[in-house]
């Protein structure tokens, strides 16, 4: 063995074994020791708030987690920095693309007009890459109802600037390997597909821009709602994939890609919340697994501006400004996400839903708006609160017929070596054995 190649290994060996101290420190740092109870100072105390609520870290898949001797120093620097690297790439890519386009163009003449936009994508960015909510949770009810945009211009804005920014959070979220449900992903993607077109071209016109508002904001708050059931499940156990994955859930996956379509169409965004919904609440799965599970907003992009060609002037201009802004925050808040604590990403939904609803309430609806969206939420909170019932109804069954199964395995091995033993200790068996 060469000498760059000892000294690999050493520098290696150093680094595990400071990474076990490490992990030993902070296991004594949580747990009592001789039956004694731990008598942590005020600065102990908020380490470890700090620690479980904002540096808990993400799921990743098991090629990422591992560890082998046999690895090269550069390439254990390059897992350790993974998160960061998947961050820069997409952020560049894009940067540089759009400051190429800038200059050339001169897109800075927008600016002094079309910069209400681009200052709110720096909350909304950030908050599509942590959440499960895409950038139009926070575009939508700005354009719609503080800045009194017209709720068809809102929609085209919220799915153009996704397609770039979720493009962006996406790469981050496959460049980290976080782990992801794939067949909630196809199944949701194609039920978005025929429920976003189906809206855009039947359903969209049938809503004024008043109902529309009322809409988004009662489903957003129904999606606060479903997260505020999730989180009240104390110790309740998560998966980080389907369990027996069989037609009736695909079926499941696919009318609720394609009701979150049908939101999309009027909304710009609402896959992401069905799909998280039903991840979660119904299947069992673990938010740090379903928050990255994320259909895109292409299709409704490429429908509005290639098919119906009806893309306004003002939507492209706020488009055209918010872009930068939208590639650096949402690979961002995906990288905030893979370190923060699963209550403080509900925090932030419940906070958003909560102004968007009172911003609705604010601009003085109908009464007749007010008691619609009113029995939307009501209906909504008994509709997760039943989801969630079946879904640990389901988890219980499974895990039940699970157990069962292995210990008719165990009992039929059992009987099957007594039987054996029974059979050597007969006396004709030795004539089978000559």
């Amino acid at each position: 063995m060469s000498t760059n190649r000892i000294e690999q290994q050493n520098r290696l060996t150093i680094y595990l074994n400071s990474k076990t101290t490490q992990d030993s420190e902070e296991e004594n740092l949580q747990q009592p020791t001789n039956g004694q109870e731990l008598k942590l100072t005020h600065f102990g105390r908020a380490k470890l708030f700090f620690r479980k609520y904002f540096l808990q870290g993400q799921l990743y898949s098991n090629e990422v987690c591992s560890d082998d001797d046999e690895e090269e120093v550069l390439e254990d620097i390059f897992n350790r920095y993974r998160k960061y690297i998947g961050f820069l790439i997409p952020c560049l890519f894009m940067q540089i693309m759009w400051w190429t386009l800038a200059f050339r163009y001169n897109f800075f003449r927008l600016f002094p007009t079309h910069y209400e936009l681009p200052l709110t994508m720096v909350v909304g960015a950030t908050v599509a890459g942590m959440t499960s909510e895409g950038g139009g949770a926070v575009a939508f009810p700005v354009m719609t109802l503080l800045l009194h945009i017209e709720t068809e211009v809102a929609r085209d804005f919220s799915l153009m600037v996704q397609s770039c920014g979720m493009t962006s959070a996406t790469f981050t979220i496959l460049w980290m390997r976080i782990k992801l449900e794939w067949h909630a992903i196809i199944l949701c993607t194609i039920g978005s597909t025929a429920g976003i077109i189906f809206g855009l071209e039947w359903v969209d016109y049938l809503l004024t821009g008043s109902e529309k508002k009322m809409l988004f904001v009662s489903i957003w708050f129904s999606f606060a709602i479903s997260l505020y059931v999730l989180n009240t499940q104390k110790k309740r156990r998560t998966h980080s994939g389907i369990v027996k994955f069989n037609w009736w859930k695909a079926l499941i996956l696919f009318v609720a890609g394609f009701i979150g379509g049908l939101c999309s169409a009027f909304a710009g965004s609402g896959v992401d919340i069905c799909a998280f919904s039903v991840l979660t609440l119904l299947f069992r799965l673990s938010e740090k697994v379903a928050t990255p599970t994320s259909a895109n907003t292409c299709v409704g992009f490429f429908w509005r501006h290639l098919i119906m060609s009806e893309v306004s002037t003002l939507a492209w201009n706020y488009f055209t400004c918010s872009v930068p802004v939208v590639v650096l925050f949402a690979p961002l808040g995906s990288l905030l996400a893979s370190h923060f604590h699963r209550l403080v990403l509900a925090s932030f939904v419940y906070v958003l839903e909560g102004l968007a609803l009172l911003g609705f309430l604010a601009t003085g609806p109908e009464w007749r708006l007010i008691g619609i969206g009113s029995v939307i939420i009501f209906c909504s909170f008994f509709f997760f609160l039943a989801v969630s019932r079946i879904g640990y109804w389901l988890d219980e069954t499974e895990r039940k017929t699970t157990a069962t199964t292995k210990l008719n395995g165990k009992n039929c091995g059992q009987i099957k070596s007594k039987e054996s033993k029974t059979i050597r200790k007969l006396p004709f068996n030795s004539i089978f054995s000559i």
